[in-house]
């Protein structure tokens, strides 16, 4: 189904508004029946190599192939014969000359390339078959892989054709005596009659043209029409050739292989990536669709298609996709807050995306992300492992933006080089600019705030201050043991940013965490530092450093201002002797609580693996 929304959606209605008042031109009135279509019939229609298809105007008119038969049936004659067995019959120069030239090569004397009438000609005479119908009924189905559907052949065209196709005859007559072909000249130029008269829409020929581009399988059959060294073939001579005399043109101005026919059609493609159809019957001076050469000419500037500028890159930039309930923030969070995020933290997501981001990878990142939209309030576009970003790219990612933000979802950019040019973080809810972050688990922090703030039962509060006797390690002991193990403990207030023990130090005390934030950090290979873990009130931390001597491999700091009950070292150790009952209390509640930090934090990073 043609979606109606979306950036590309958009961008191929206008391409169709600015050439649809395009009406040069003529029709093709060489042939009776094409003379008799409908002048301004007109569609545009892209699909891409995955099977998604976007369209405007007339997308399931039937039309005849015409030359756009061509590149197809080479095609098949590359399957039955071989490249070699081909080559020795037909070229693969462009020729400089119009498509119905009656004329060969004049130093091999072999058509100078398949896609004009004359090569045409002679690959319809090397496709196999019991007779001259089963030859036929081959090429049909051929097409009919590439379409996706079964096609069918326009009995009044064919007629049309075969009553006034003398110039055909012609070179049928000049390749027979030249021993291009080898058969009787009236049944190939008959079959390259028939197989001009398929009827095809222009849905048909974007699926066609996106077969081309996925290596020779059908996006939506999956079933392969083609195998992948004779697309290349075929593509290369498209390039080349498939535009007769002006190709030099459409090389420069368009830069996809493509193929153009009188019935009013253009195929164009982008391997690896898309196809593009159009159709629109009144022909300029090379017998091309006036429309079409401009709607092309108009689609790959504002997609950035030209081959020249893109690769045979992945059909998506999307490296890994996730909620924030399969995989938390760094930050450590109570019960009631895990049991929100476990609840509605589906809606949240985080999209990772790497290569270069041109129209296809972006084209497939928004429709995945436009798939979940209705389900979202807040989602990550993480691009620090994308490298070169297209004009068209940035202008579907912030139409994104905008679409999102209208329908309330937030939205977050993890992109500290400002690769879609966003180089202000804005707070303003709901604002399209979105917030950038630096790293992608402080944007994922970012995300299950939001889910806790909209969702979090009433009379549940943010983590409260506590005093020592409240904090978990203590709460639950008899209230003379923790009374008098409150006494151990000395109470510091840090400020926000100071250094609370630094990497290398051993056995700097036992801290529990009253109030604020204490973060864990590590530098990255670009001199970043990074959270490795937010503990928050409640929590603890140097256990380990303190039983096992090992010291602190990363730095700790106040991520906010932070008031602590240390417990020093002295006497941590003289508790051993004065109250083990108490101690022993202590290292249990301690050594749970660790766990679960630890399991936690774990989890996060197996997640999502990374920053």
């Amino acid at each position: 189904m043609v979606p109606s929304g979306g950036v590309v959606a958009r961008i191929i209605d206008e391409v169709y508004e600015l050439c649809r008042a395009d009406t040069s031109g003529t029709l093709a009135d060489y042939i009776p029946e094409l003379a008799a279509v409908q002048p301004d019939s007109f569609g545009i229609c892209l699909a891409t190599a995955d099977g998604r298809v976007y369209g405007s105007g007339d997308l399931d008119t039937a039309f005849t192939i015409q030359s756009i038969s061509k590149p197809f049936t080479y095609a098949l004659a590359l399957a039955d014969r071989g490249p070699a067995e081909v080559a020795r019959h037909i070229d693969v120069e462009p020729s400089g000359e119009p498509f119905n030239e009656i004329s060969l090569d004049p130093q091999t004397q072999r058509p100078r390339n398949p896609m004009i009438n004359a090569g045409a000609i002679a690959a319809a005479s090397l496709i196999k078959g019991t007779d001259a119908a089963d030859r036929f009924a081959r090429i049909r189905r051929s097409y009919s892989r590439f379409a996706g559907r079964e096609l069918s052949m326009n009995e009044a065209v064919y007629a049309s054709e075969a009553r006034t196709g003398y110039r055909n005859r012609a070179i049928g007559l000049l390749l027979r005596g030249a021993e291009i072909i080898d058969i009787d000249p009236d049944e190939a130029v008959d079959r390259y009659f028939r197989q001009c008269s398929i009827d095809v829409t222009c849905r048909d020929l974007a699926m066609m043209a996106a077969t081309l581009a996925n290596n020779g399988v059908n996006p939506l059959t999956h079933e392969r029409a083609l195998t992948r060294p004779l697309v290349e073939q075929v593509l290369s001579v498209m390039t080349t050739c498939g535009m007769y005399d002006s190709a030099g043109d459409w090389v420069t101005t368009v830069g996809l292989p493509a193929k153009s026919g009188v019935g009013g059609g253009i195929l164009a493609v982008l391997p690896g990536q898309i196809g593009i159809a159009v159709y629109s019957p009144r022909l300029d001076a090379h017998g091309s669709s006036v429309r079409g050469v401009k709607a092309c000419r108009e689609l790959s500037n504002r997609l950035g298609l030209h081959f020249l500028h893109v690769t045979r890159a992945a059909h998506t930039a999307i490296r890994a996709a996730y909620s924030v309930a399969e995989a938390p923030s760094r930050l450590r969070r109570d019960t009631d807050e895990l049991d929100v995020l476990h609840e509605f933290g589906d809606r949240a997501r985080i999209f990772e995306l790497h290569g270069d981001l041109l129209f296809a990878g972006a084209e497939s990142t928004v429709r995945s992300v436009e798939e979940t939209a209705a389900e979202l309030e807040a989602l990550v576009l993480d691009l620090r492992e994308v490298g070169d970003v297209s004009p068209i790219a940035i202008r579907m990612f912030n139409d994104l933006e905008a679409e999102l933000a209208a329908a309330g979802c937030r939205v977050a950019l993890v992109d500290p080089d400002g690769k879609l040019g966003h180089l202000v973080s804005s707070l303003v809810p709901n604002d399209p600019r979105g917030r950038v972050f630096i790293d992608r688990d402080a944007a994922t922090e970012w995300c299950e705030q939001l889910i806790l703030d909209a969702h979090r039962p009433p009379g549940q509060e943010c983590p409260a201050a506590l005093t020592i006797e409240q904090h978990p390690a203590l709460a639950e002991m008899p209230d003379d043991e923790r009374a008098r193990l409150a006494k151990e403990f000395e109470t510091r207030t840090i400020a926000r940013g100071e250094i609370i023990v630094a990497s290398g130090s051993s056995r700097c005390g036992l801290f529990l965490i009253l109030d604020g934030r204490v973060r864990f950090t590590f530098t990255d290979r670009d001199n970043r530092r990074h959270r490795l873990i937010t503990l928050t009130p409640g929590m603890s931390f140097g256990e380990t450093s303190m039983l096992a001597g090992v010291p602190y491999a990363n730095d700790v700091y106040a991520e906010t201002t932070v008031r602590v009950a240390v417990m020093p070292t002295a006497r941590f150790d003289q508790l051993t002797d004065q109250a083990p009952d108490i101690k022993l209390a202590l290292l249990e509640r301690l050594a749970a609580a660790a766990y679960t930090q630890a399991d936690a934090a774990v989890r996060a990073v197996a997640a999502h693996g990374g920053i």
